[in-house]
């Protein structure tokens, strides 16, 4: 039996593929948003199996297709997977850090017909961008950043924000501006994967939210269509939840590297679910058919307050991996909602880091050492 994710019950086609080639990556971020077991899914696709997956993709409906890591670049047929999605008419976008982007790649990425570069940084400092990614790179990712616009690709420049780059927020402003950046995506961490890991370190207080999002609003008033600054306060902020991807099963689809299809980037944090294998069932009935996307697809699921809420229609519940960390049930309200029985558990977490020393813990970089530790200790 298969569910819409549509209130009129016509389930719309999957508008966004997400191709995340590899779980290798060159830097060690500590919000990195790769599953925190990474190390236990070490086998990616091959590239006959990718173009199969871009080609089933296009037939079923997915417009914007994103190649990400890890690191795509570490790939050596990212060129040529970029140009079968061009061939298919999908609008490309390369989700990178930036290493081994060199004039060489770039070049062949251009005659590819890649559409679109985002390029990430840490900070606009070189002392905090090599920290929180455990690498030496901030000089090599502004050469890259320079490289990008001198072939011409429209650059969106992503910079992850949490406790230690939020008051450095007019500098990274400044870095895109001088860089040519067309829009900056100032994403706020999302406590999932190794942000989770990392939570007490990396959570804001309330006031260095605030500051950072009145400084982005005056440099949106003077700066105008120069660069869009997107910027989208944390949930533990709200008092209303996100609808997690636009909902569940609704226009996203994500393929991992070893070929198992997700909902969202991390739904396999969610245990009890099983996700299909592209290598196993074909794209259209991973969609339509499969329990894992139709679990979470419409209202019906609902429990309470969900189920009787008067504005359930606008969150759809939001985030199922953040109720399910939160409360121990995916199915439980997302207790970022204050009408959620577990909304104190949010409260807790703010008010601990307005109180909270940086030094009290170290962090705990990505890497497959760690991966490996923490995937061993999860399942004791």
């Amino acid at each position: 039996m298969t569910f819409s994710a549509e209130a009129d019950g016509a389930l719309s086609p999957p508008l966004w593929l997400l191709a995340e080639l590899t779980y290798r990556c060159p830097l060690h971020c500590a919000f990195c948003s790769n599953p925190v077991d990474y190390a236990r899914h070490p086998n990616e696709l091959s590239t006959a199996q990718w173009v199969d997956v871009l080609r089933q993709g296009r037939a079923l409906g997915a417009a914007q297709l994103g190649f990400s890591g890890g690191e795509p670049l570490l790939r050596d047929d990212l060129e040529e997977l970029v140009a079968e999605a061009r061939r298919l008419g999908f609008y490309t976008n390369l989700i990178t850090s930036g290493i081994g982007l060199n004039e060489e790649r770039l070049t062949a990425l251009k005659t590819a017909g890649l559409d679109h570069i985002q390029l990430s940084f840490q900070d606009s400092t070189r002392e905090l961008n090599d920290f929180l990614s455990n690498t030496k790179t901030f000089d090599l990712k502004k050469r890259v950043a320079s490289a990008i616009k001198a072939h011409g690709f429209p650059m969106v420049m992503n910079c992850v924000l949490h406790r230690y780059n939020l008051p450095h927020v007019d500098k990274i402003i400044d870095m895109a501006l001088a860089m040519g950046a067309e829009y900056l995506e100032l994403a706020n961490t999302q406590y999932y994967g190794w942000a989770r890991a990392n939570q007490a370190q990396l959570m804001p207080t309330a006031a260095q939210l605030q500051e950072a999002e009145a400084v982005v609003n005056r440099y949106r008033e003077t700066i105008g269509e120069r660069c869009k600054i997107y910027f989208v306060v944390p949930d533990y902020f709200e008092n209303r939840p996100k609808r997690c991807m636009n909902g569940w099963g609704a226009v996203f689809l994500g393929i991992a590297p070893d070929g198992a299809a997700l909902p969202c980037h991390t739904a396999r944090s969610i245990p009890g679910l099983h996700f299909p294998s592209v290598l196993e069932h074909t794209l259209r009935d991973i969609w339509h058919d499969s329990a894992a996307f139709n679990r979470f697809r419409g209202l019906d699921w609902m429990k309470e307050p969900c189920r009787s809420c008067d504005e359930k229609h606008l969150d759809l519940g939001g985030c199922r991996c953040q109720a399910y960390l939160l409360t121990g049930d995916a199915a439980n309200a997302d207790p970022v909602c204050d009408k959620s029985s577990n909304h104190e558990k949010v409260i807790q977490v703010i008010t601990a880091a307005a109180m909270r020393d940086r030094t009290e813990q170290p962090i705990t970089f990505r890497n497959d050492k760690n991966s490996l530790a923490l995937s061993a200790k999860a399942s004791h």
